[in-house]
């Protein structure tokens, strides 16, 4: 099993969540609208956090509850947790090993909250320590970098949104396998793109909104497979001073998905590739955002809120082809395992 082939078996790893997770995630709806919380604190780290990205705005505009994110240090170096009063408190984990995330849930089970885990392995020790659990099912992954782990949490974060949400939105989430094999289709040319990138040592990653997450995710790609400094930014938090460092040529990547945010998208890209010269790349279903960077990577049209997933396909096809050209190991990046446990 490789990086590749993981990446390609996305569209599969989701039509059987979406088979086998559908009444489970709807047993834990019920239990979360029967719950006592005025919010939502998620831990996560890595990979994970970025689902928590996603969660972070999905849960709030779909379901009206806030999100706060956690900081693990409190739990445990600092032993001053802090007081939960009114909070769900979820641990998102691919492994659920991370003592740091064990113990905030541990700590939200001990003062009296509900708990959630989602996770990939439902008998790690995250999940013991849940009221609830979920198990993203996203099967055995073997290479270092997470892809299908990953998209599996979005998924399933959205899937529990839509059992939440008493609307029709849910429907949308069979779309996705559809969506992210129209990214797979058009590989060879992605690996046009990233041939382009391999003298690259650092550039910045741009997402807004529910691509926040995509932009924090690809950041961590590249840093993790092609050992190339990258940084994620919003559009807004990006204009409050790091545009500074575009100059002609400089690498930027940018998610522009259409959506309410697009327009703030579009007029950096046009600032940043039409009057500062950068080597652009934009991921969007929008022609003008394509246009008008250096390198356009189209993906289907989608309500905004479900682009983060065919966004990080492509994302991680850019950057398994940035590594492949760079002549690294892409399966087993340098000084990474597969589970990282922190404290």
């Amino acid at each position: 099993m490789t990086l590749r082939s993981e990446i390609g078996e996305q569209p599969d790893v989701f039509r059987r969540v979406l088979d086998i997770n559908t009444e489970p995630l709807a047993a834990v709806a019920a239990q979360l609208r029967a719950a006592d919380f005025n919010y939502a604190l998620i831990a996560a780290r890595g990979t994970s956090d970025n689902a928590a990205r996603y969660a972070k705005y999905l849960w709030a505009a779909h379901n009206g509850i806030p999100i706060a994110l956690a900081a693990p240090s409190l739990f445990t170096s600092y032993n001053s947790p802090p007081n939960l009063d009114g909070a769900l408190v979820v641990g998102i984990s691919q492994s659920g090993e991370s003592p740091d995330l064990v113990e905030v849930v541990a700590e939200g089970r001990r003062q009296g909250r509900p708990t959630l885990a989602i996770t990939n392995e439902p008998d790690s020790p995250l999940a013991a320590q849940a009221d609830m659990v979920i198990n993203i099912n996203a099967g055995e992954e073997l290479a270092v970098a997470a892809t299908k782990t990953y998209t599996a949490q979005l998924l399933a974060v959205a899937m529990l949104s839509a059992a939440l949400d008493s609307s029709e939105t849910g429907a949308e989430l069979h779309n996705i396998p559809g969506y992210v094999e129209s990214v797979l289709v058009i590989e060879d040319h992605i690996a046009d793109v990233a041939a382009d990138f391999a003298d690259v040592r650092a550039c910045a990653v741009l997402g807004r909104g529910y691509n926040h997450s995509t932009a924090y995710e690809w950041a961590l790609k590249v840093q993790e497979v092609t050992y190339v400094l990258a940084h994620p930014y919003s559009t807004a938090d990006f204009r409050h001073g790091p545009i500074a460092v575009v100059e002609p040529g400089f690498p930027l990547l940018a998610i522009a998905p259409d959506g309410p945010l697009f327009d703030d998208m579009l007029e950096l890209l046009t600032n940043v590739t039409k009057e500062r010269h950068s080597r652009s790349i934009a991921i969007s279903n929008r022609s003008e955002a394509l246009e008008v960077a250096r390198y356009g990577i189209p993906i289907a049209n989608m309500p905004e809120w479900v682009s983060p997933i065919p966004s990080i396909v492509a994302a991680q096809l850019f950057t398994y082809h940035l590594g492949t050209i760079k002549g690294l190991d892409t399966d087993q990046p340098r000084g990474l395992s597969k589970v990282t446990k922190t404290i």
